[in-house]
Order: structure tokens, then sequence, then C-alpha cells
């Protein structure tokens, strides 16, 4: 009965016939555990006809899941990781569902899932935690058209209201981004979901709009080239492959311009935070502009310099 549920926990249709085989069961014994299920509160449909089709559908409660071995390792692990990135925030989601798998995992699959954390490695720069509310909150809006209004923060600490209406949410790298039309900027705007509190939904609809073409990489640009005219520009003089795997920064573009050097475009929330993250690649370089980050930069080797005397 067991093996049962786990064919009908797949999702699709299945004969009468397909079932007896897998299970090498009769007819009977099949129509039989069928019953025994739906006793036991799975909501198992069937269609009469010649040895007649079952399907498990979606009921008011989740039943009890059946994992093969590598569906348990994968779910495991990926919890892992899930509740590593902070993806949950508050509500626990992740390490709560963890804690459950873990706790009657057969001995070995805990020695299997040990050996694939015990040899990765992950590190997350998010800001702060991601909590899955505000990710549900703003996919219910978009999917029913709902304006939204939240607050927002940049980089720099700078705090506005915004009322938006949400089209998309899109993951790159480690970072959720929100695609939305700023109603009172009146133009396509990508917002950092880690840097949304107080999301309200005031229950008003909106008529949807055309998208740009392709959102995803519409977000992608925004995100590492935002409508700005704020913009660093260095000159590193290592190769691309060496700058990029120290770069502090998921934001801007990286271009070798041979193979010792490169360029480094990037736009900018606060030109004192990247004048303090340009030091820390440790490779030498140059600031072809704008004079706000050469300025940054003189003030910040003045108290360096100032720290450092005697």
């Amino acid at each position: 009965m067991l093996e049962l549920l786990s064919l009908l926990q797949t999702g699709r249709t299945w004969s009468g016939a397909d079932l007896t085989g897998r299970l090498g069961v009769s007819p009977r014994t099949l129509r039989r555990d069928v019953e025994r299920l739906r006793e036991l509160g799975f909501p198992v449909e069937s269609v009469s006809g010649p040895g007649g089709r079952y399907q498990l559908v979606a009921g008011r409660a989740m039943p009890p899941l059946l994992l093969t071995d590598e569906e348990a390792v994968a779910t495991v692990v990926g919890l892992r990781f899930a509740a590593l990135a902070q993806v949950d925030g508050a509500t626990g989601a992740a390490e709560g569902a963890l804690r459950k798998l873990e706790q009657v995992l057969p001995s070995r699959l805990r020695y299997r899932i040990a050996a694939v954390l015990a040899s990765t490695e992950a590190m997350s720069r998010a800001a702060g935690l991601l909590d899955l509310r505000v990710l549900q909150q703003l996919a219910t809006a978009a999917h029913a058209h709902q304006d939204v209004r939240f607050g927002y923060t940049t980089r720099a600490g700078e705090r506005s209201e915004r009322r938006v209406e949400p089209y998309r949410q899109v993951l790159l790298g480690k970072r959720w981004y929100l695609l939305a039309w700023d109603v009172d900027r009146r133009d396509w705007r990508t917002f950092r979901i880690d840097r949304i509190s107080g999301l309200a939904v005031p229950g008003t609809t909106f008529v949807p709009r055309p998208l740009p073409p392709d959102p995803v990489s519409f977000v992608q640009s925004s995100a590492n080239l935002p409508l700005s005219r704020h913009r660093g520009v260095v000159r590193f003089e290592a190769p691309a492959s060496v700058v990029a795997e120290r770069l502090m920064t998921e934001a801007g573009t990286l271009e070798p311009l041979d193979e010792h050097s490169c360029r480094f475009v990037t736009p900018v929330d606060s030109w004192e935070w990247l004048a303090m993250t340009l030091p820390m690649i440790g490779v030498p370089y140059t600031i072809e502009g704008p004079p706000e980050l050469v300025e940054r930069s003189r003030e910040l080797a003045d108290r360096i310099r100032a720290a450092t005397e005697g």
C-alpha cells in the first residue's frame, strides 16, 4: 500500500493494469488498497472503465510524502542550503522541514547526505534575512494583479516609500529581485527584495501592462547597471579572471583589456562603500572616474594614514 501511495504521488494518472503490473498484485488487491488509502484521508480519484484509472488529487490536508532514496537526499541537501542562504527569514520554514526529515532518515541516507555536505562549501553574501512571506505576498499580488506598497532602503541607507504594480520575481545569483511598475515614477523599476520592508497589499487592482522584452534580461541589466548616472570606472592591473574571483559585488561589468589588465564598470549607491571595497581586491588599480569616487578614495586614504601614524 505504501508503494502504491508512492506511485500515485508522482502526479500522473495510472491505469489499473499499470498499477497491478508495477506492484505485482491482483486487481482485487489493488481496489482494496485504494479503498484503504481513501479511509486514511488520501483523496484518490478513480474513473470507471476497463481496469479503471487512478489519480491522487489535492485534498484539504497535505498527506505524508514517500520519497525514494535519491529524492530524500536531494530534498535534505536542498533544504540545508536554503536555510544557509537565509531564504526563509523569520518563518524558519526550511529549518523546520529539515528537522522533520532528518528525524526519519534511515542510516544509509544519513551517511550519503553527510558526505555531500562535508565535501561542499557554501557562503551566503545576503545582506539580511529574506522572509519567505514577502516572496509569497509579492507572488500572490502579481498573480492577482494587486497593487502593493512598501518601504525600500538603498545600499546607501536612503529610505523611500514605493507604490508599485508587481509583475515578476527573479532570482539572480544569490539575490531575489522584483520587477515592478513604479506608479509615482511612471516607469519600470527593479527592487532587491531583501531591502523591502513593511509590505502592504491595500486590495486595489491594476490592469496588466505589456512587460519589457525578456523580463529576466531586463532585471539582470537593471540590477547590474541600473538607470543612474552614478558609475564607478576602475582599471585593474591584473587579468580579468583574477579580479572576478575577488570582487565583493555581483553588480557591474568586468571587461578584459589585455592579458594583464581589465576594466570594471559598476553602479554605485555609495561612493564610500566602493572606495572601501576596491583595495580589498588586492591588486593595483587606477580610478578612471568619476570625481566623486576619486575624492572618497582620497578621504579614506587620509583616514587610514592618520590611524596608522606612530
